[in-house]
């Protein structure tokens, strides 16, 4: 591991003060469970490493404007003891698919939602786009675990967050903590906030530089915003290869709003088979006034993967999305 700074703000705006210095150079802390292993393996060599967990506005859930605020160092064993959380089953099923005690423990919301990608050849060193005197290692090698939507530019790793899916489908909101937005309530310091939908906080890169996600320099996330539940319903479905340290091979998550059995609203989102959470617009409104059946989750679930372009040995995943899709629609009408 290389020599690092080390960082231990108490406050959202001190954080941003640290980050500010080397915006470009400096990794967050939160829960650890993957931020140290990549720097052990030096594919992350940060010039400073600013530690989150004194910052006490960043822990807990709370009601706020109309939904639920969730810190993003919440672990996952909070978000799972508490009561207010009760009504979102689906980010409750992912949680309970972690069968991991030290990961539900230690493990944060915030950490997920950032966490990089499994990719092995990232892991290796390979760089985030994975390539090698300009070929695209994906693309030539092993690509059982890559993605199979999305996957037509430079980026071929899958998203690696499981709680993105479920979020996402309740419209889920994120508040960033920056330098470069207009607001000043972080002061004292040069904070600043925006809010950014969930959906649109992940990328799907051409450059190395560009990250998985929209965050701007010096920015971090600070909460996830979710609407109350207001009679809604969901589920999550993850097709893992066995229980522990796993990740999902596909998953998918959806909140549905029920009228006398018939489908009102929809959202469905695939995970783990993109760069980036799937949004399937054309399933969900295939489901708008149609009861929801197996034959019915079942033609959602067709479509939801009809535009699948999987790599030379990961076209299994298409089925194993659709099978996430049909199921977590099955559960969601069952929690209805």
């Amino acid at each position: 591991m290389t020599p690092f700074d080390y960082a231990h703000p108490e406050t959202e705006a001190e954080a941003v003060d640290f980050l500010s210095e080397f915006p470009a150079d400096t990794a967050l802390l939160a829960g650890g469970t993957d931020l140290v292993s990549l720097m052990q393996r030096e594919v992350l060599q940060p010039r400073r490493v600013v530690d989150l967990k004194n910052v006490a506005s960043l822990r807990g859930i709370r009601e706020a404007d109309g939904g639920l605020l969730i810190g993003v160092l919440t672990t996952l064993e909070e978000m799972n003891d508490s009561p207010l959380l009760r009504e979102h089953r689906s980010l409750l099923h992912v949680i309970d698919g972690i069968r991991a005690i030290q990961v539900q423990s230690n493990g944060t919301l915030g950490g997920d939602l950032c966490h990089l990608p499994n990719c092995w050849y990232f892991r290796s060193g390979y760089g985030l786009l994975a390539t090698e005197d300009g070929k695209s290692l994906p693309e030539i090698g092993d690509n059982r675990y890559h993605a199979v939507f999305g996957n037509g530019g430079p980026a071929k790793f899958v998203s690696a967050s499981r709680f993105a899916p479920p979020a996402i489908a309740w419209n889920a909101k994120v508040r960033l903590a920056g330098p470069s937005v207009r607001s000043d309530r972080l002061q004292p310091g040069h904070g600043r906030e925006e809010w950014l939908p969930l959906e649109g906080f992940f990328r799907t890169p051409k450059t190395e530089k560009q990250g998985v996600t929209f965050l701007k320099p010096g920015q971090f996330v600070t909460h996830v915003w979710l609407p109350r539940a207001n009679g809604q319903v969901s589920a999550s479905y993850e097709v893992l290869q066995s229980e522990g340290l796993d990740w999902p091979l596909a998953a998918a998550a959806a909140t549905l709003r029920l009228q006398f059995g018939v489908v009102a609203e929809a959202r469905i989102v695939l995970g783990h088979v993109a760069p980036t959470p799937r949004v399937a617009h054309r399933a969900a409104a295939f489901l708008i006034g149609k009861s929801l059946n197996e034959s019915t989750a079942a033609e959602a679930a067709d479509l939801a993967t009809a535009d699948a372009t999987p790599l030379s040995m990961n076209e299994y995943k298409v089925q194993l999305a659709r099978t996430a899709v049909k199921r977590a629609l099955l559960r969601a009408a069952d929690n209805g």
